[in-house]
């Protein structure tokens, strides 16, 4: 009866070890941003800020970067645990196809679609720039070194044949306007969500303009080499004398590092993708209102991370089996 009883309490001692909830895992996470006065480091910024808010066993820090490119390398190799990637560049790093560099960045997973970056070309209105091959000869700015606008721009330059016609600098987009505006450069690229800070801080001291790269997208067949899609950025958002504007645009994405925990993974994307986790993104920013669970992985082409999976589904979203991990 004694040795009934002795076991019968190691019974419920173990039952109650496991009704008991384990103590959350603490975790400090770096986000990977990029330049100043761009995007992708508002974002980050908010994310970093955020997200402890709601869960104090995760502490986060923003890391400045390049930006696109940069960010997917770092967090292939873990040296960042998330951070901001555009969906061209990522799947071109996954496989190994990335401009003069042949690795194959697989450490990365995608976790959501935050999104849509068009690409504006800025001029000055009557500088006789009407289309991007028009740039021959002139000084531009595309973007950091490393920068999903950098790498972008190589890439639709290069297409179009007149990438080795101009002078490209490689600089960040507040450093592009303050040149842009002190006439160093003839024009400077971005690939942002608009109304970007950088154009609107052009256009106060000059009378700038888009041009229509779009166009000679669809004509040169740029859509059927890259998997950019075309858009349209409306008139008057940088001014009443700027008009429509055809171009095209690539997918921002929050990634991680495949390795990172499910658990976290998951923590977080219920953080961000909740009601007041998105309001509290689009607060940050009005870009960020294209960031909703209809939009979920939009324009993915990397496997997402386990802990994305569980989340979406749960959201009722079918995952594709080339996005399974």
């Amino acid at each position: 009866m004694k040795k009934f009883s002795f076991h019968l309490m190691v019974l419920v001692a173990a039952l109650a070890l496991l009704a008991t909830p384990a103590m959350a895992q603490d975790y400090s996470v770096q986000i990977g941003g990029g330049p100043t006065g761009g995007t992708f480091n508002t974002f980050s910024n908010a994310m970093a800020i955020y997200v402890p808010k709601v869960n104090a066993n995760i502490k986060a820090s923003s890391v400045g970067s390049g930006g696109s490119v940069e960010n997917l390398k770092r967090v292939s190799s873990g040296e960042s645990d998330f951070g901001l990637a555009y969906a061209v560049d990522s799947a071109l790093g996954y496989v190994g196809k990335l401009p003069k560099d042949e690795n194959k960045y697989s450490g990365q997973r995608v976790l959501g679609y935050l999104y849509g970056a068009p690409a504006q070309l800025v001029i000055n209105a009557g500088s006789g720039i009407n289309s991007a091959s028009d740039l021959k000869g002139k000084r531009v700015a595309v973007g950091n070194a490393g920068s999903g606008a950098a790498a972008s721009a190589e890439r639709f330059f290069r297409h179009i044949g007149v990438w080795d016609n101009f002078k490209p600098t490689f600089m960040g987009y507040s450093a592009a306007a303050s040149a842009f505006k002190d006439g160093k450069i003839d024009a400077f690229w971005v690939l942002v969500g608009y109304p970007n800070r950088s154009i609107i801080e052009a256009s106060v001291q000059a009378k700038i303009n888009l041009v229509d790269v779009g166009l000679e997208a669809e004509k040169t067949g740029f859509y059927d080499a890259f998997a950019y899609s075309p858009t349209t950025i409306p008139a008057g958002i940088y001014g009443k004398d700027v008009g429509e504007c055809q171009t095209f645009q690539d997918s921002t994405m929050l990634i991680a590092n495949k390795d990172l925990s499910e658990d976290l993974v998951y923590a977080v994307m219920k953080t961000l993708w909740s009601k007041d986790g998105m309001e509290a993104m689009v607060t940050a920013a009005k870009t960020f209102e294209e960031m909703n669970l209809e939009n979920a992985f939009r324009g993915a082409s990397v496997p997402l991370h386990p802990g994305a999976v569980k989340f979406w589904k749960e959201q009722g979203k079918e995952i594709p089996a080339k996005l399974m991990p």
